[in-house]
């Protein structure tokens, strides 16, 4: 696990809730403190969608940030900056077998719970922080240093400024 701190706040939080750099990511969870607290479960609620809805759409579990990213934004937009938001998102199922087998082949895929950015908001800061969830235990960290790693390109190739922290 690794923190980041977000250099460059208004075009992180342009790339977040206007761009689409995080739209193929999945959303667990989202709170968004303003004037209420807003709570968003990312699961989706069986019998929403049709089937044809669920297949076309490739909605699976979770919500791709791409569907929920409107509402969050309509959540911040305004005169005034939120108090803070906290927002989860995991990496997909093929993205987080593709990683995985670069990291560590061996590894089976059903031995892994999900790949996570915590994305951390408050006191006019804002930090990426990396998550791992294995559903085994292993005393090797390949996953969760190259998860760190992955997660550290990533931001560089958006062109996201961050220091360690």
């Amino acid at each position: 696990m690794v923190a980041l701190k977000i250099e460059d706040l208004k075009g992180f939080t342009s790339k977040l809730f206007v761009g689409g750099i995080f739209d193929s990511w999945l959303l667990r969870e989202a709170e968004v403190t303003t004037f209420n607290v807003f709570t968003i479960d990312g699961r989706i609620r069986s019998g929403y969608f049709t089937e044809q809805e669920l297949e076309e759409g490739k909605i699976g579990e979770l919500s791709p940030w791409k569907l929920i990213r409107p509402v969050c934004y309509s959540l911040i937009k305004g005169k005034r900056l939120p108090e803070s938001f906290q927002i989860t998102l995991q990496l997909p199922q093929a993205d987080t077998e593709r990683f995985w087998q670069s990291v560590q082949p061996g590894f089976s895929a059903e031995q892994i719970g999900g790949l996570y950015l915590n994305i951390r908001y408050g006191n006019h800061a804002a930090y990426c922080v990396t998550g791992t969830s294995l559903k085994t235990f292993t005393m090797d960290k390949r996953i969760e240093q190259g998860w760190d790693e992955e997660i550290r390109r990533f931001l560089k190739k958006t062109e996201i400024a961050y220091t360690e922290g």
